[in-house]
């Protein structure tokens, strides 16, 4: 049965933590199910990593990605064996859109997470450690953050938005002395907040050329499909409608910035009026509350918030 005013969306980086979903494994057994068909792809215990750490190693974006796309497809397998539903739309965040696609049933699970790992992977070599940077700009308008990052780059250096996340609220990508002079440039143009963010990896920007050329390289062995479920590409903000349109949209999204403002607005424009947060921690619904305030939202980051959120579908 669709359910024509419930949206899901997926987290991206940003969102694990050590020890997340355990309160969950011990009711559900899926969980590990899952994290065990995942380790079986990556050769490594990635339940084992998940649930002890070190974080500095859950961090990494090549362990990251496969960590947060196992955690939000083990819920959905949840919600999926527990409630009768089908939502109307899905989308995700970044990595996030890759846990959209595989429970929308575009590509499989461990397909999934063999592309994410690699993902994470070329992410980290095209811009190793040091040379690129991640920044938060919060309280100036989205031309604002434009014309900062225009006026920060020196020589061939690259700077551009890299996530709209809410209205204000816009992270910006490139290389790390070109963030670092925008951070202080916005600042002095009347930024509340500019910081840089604890993230290595230089997501969404021309630093991620090479990744994209890989990545380009990899999808063609990955088998994909029609979603199931309409899910919204972060890059043109439409549904995808065919294979080599996901192939196209996931080499972009490399490189260009995720327009999640629009994204939320799309939702409510097609008539949701429910958004459920599909995986660990509450970093969307924060967003969405902020993008599209009439929608009501839930989250699944817990044990309890899951059986709250099971309880209301099973009640209806």
């Amino acid at each position: 049965m669709v359910t024509q005013t419930l949206g899901v969306v997926f987290p991206g980086q940003g969102s694990q933590s050590v020890g997340m979903l355990s309160d969950i494994a011990r009711e559900f057994p899926i969980v590990e199910k899952t994290f065990e068909e995942a380790s079986f792809v990556l050769g490594y215990d990635l339940w084992k990593l998940v649930q002890s750490g070190p974080a500095e190693e859950l961090d990494k974006t090549v362990h990251t990605q496969p960590a947060l796309l196992a955690a939000a497809y083990a819920i959905w397998s949840i919600l999926e064996k527990e409630i009768s539903f089908k939502p109307a739309l899905l989308a995700g965040h970044s990595l996030g859109e890759y846990a959209a696609l595989v429970c929308a049933k575009a590509m499989s699970f461990s397909d999934g997470i063999r592309l994410v790992a690699a993902r994470g992977l070329y992410m980290q070599e095209a811009a190793p450690i040091g040379v690129g940077g991640l920044g938060a700009v919060i309280g100036l308008d989205d031309a604002a953050v434009q014309d900062v990052c225009h006026k920060s780059v020196m020589d061939d250096e690259v700077l551009s938005p890299a996530n709209f996340n809410c209205p204000g609220q816009v992270v910006v990508a490139g290389h790390l002395k070109a963030v670092e002079r925008a951070l202080v440039l916005a600042k002095a143009q009347g930024a509340k907040l500019a910081k840089l963010l604890p993230v290595s990896v230089s997501s969404h920007c021309a630093l991620m050329q090479p990744a994209a050329e890989r990545l380009t390289a990899l999808l063609p062995t990955i088998a994909i499909e029609t979603p199931t479920i309409p899910v919204i590409s972060n890059v043109d903000v439409v549904p995808y409608t065919t294979p080599q349109a996901i192939r196209d949209g996931l080499v972009r999204q490399l490189v260009m910035p995720v327009r999640w403002v629009e994204t939320i607005q799309l939702f409510s424009t097609q008539g949701i009026t429910d958004i459920v947060e599909c995986g660990p921690g509450k970093v969307l619904n924060g967003l969405n509350k902020r993008i599209a305030k009439d929608i009501q939202l839930t989250n699944s980051a817990d044990l309890t918030s899951l059986k709250a959120l099971l309880a209301q579908y099973i009640s209806n």
